[in-house]
């Protein structure tokens, strides 16, 4: 197996939430297996890449996945309590997070923008599905979280807005 195969079915498993995949073909093995519980009870800073098994007869190798979303950035204490006035939008399910309806297309919300209760804020894209994300508050977009064609998980953070 190639290596971008490899992580292909890393990110696949990533997002399929699916607890561990094993696959075996000749004398290579892959067992790939993710964090038990993960979901609900976890931020999306605290959930855990997963991990990569390969055994190659007879030597065994136990590899890190490559990260598959952005880390928060360091907070520093005031900016935790600047931030706490504000209002998160989060993911509401697994999937790839997309700032615009399409590559030609500008993003649906910028840093600076008022948003509405009931506007759509980006979509994320499972199984080949596409989902609007609407606002459930109305207020100013302070602060993007994601990048744009990033996978997430339920639950990511994807935007600061200040309530007004």
């Amino acid at each position: 197996m190639k290596l971008n195969e490899i992580q292909d079915l890393i990110k696949f498993v990533a997002k399929s939430g699916v607890s561990e995949v094993e696959i075996e073909i000749k004398d290579f093995k892959i067992i790939i297996k993710t964090p038990a519980g993960k979901g609900k009870e976890q931020s999306g800073a605290q959930q855990a890449s997963p991990m990569v098994q390969t055994i190659a007869t007879p030597v065994i190798h136990q590899v890190a996945a490559p990260a598959t979303e952005t880390k928060a950035p360091e907070v520093k204490p005031t900016a935790a309590a600047d931030d706490a006035k504000y209002i998160t939008i989060k993911s509401p399910m697994i999937g790839t997070f997309y700032r615009s309806p399409s590559a030609d297309k500008g993003p649906f919300v910028n840093v600076g923008d008022d948003i509405t209760a009931g506007q759509t804020v980006c979509i994320i894209e499972a199984m080949k599905l596409f989902n609007e994300i609407e606002s459930d508050i109305k207020g100013k977009i302070v602060k993007v979280l994601v990048n744009d064609a990033t996978p997430v998980e339920y639950d990511t953070p994807l935007f600061l807005v200040d309530p007004a």
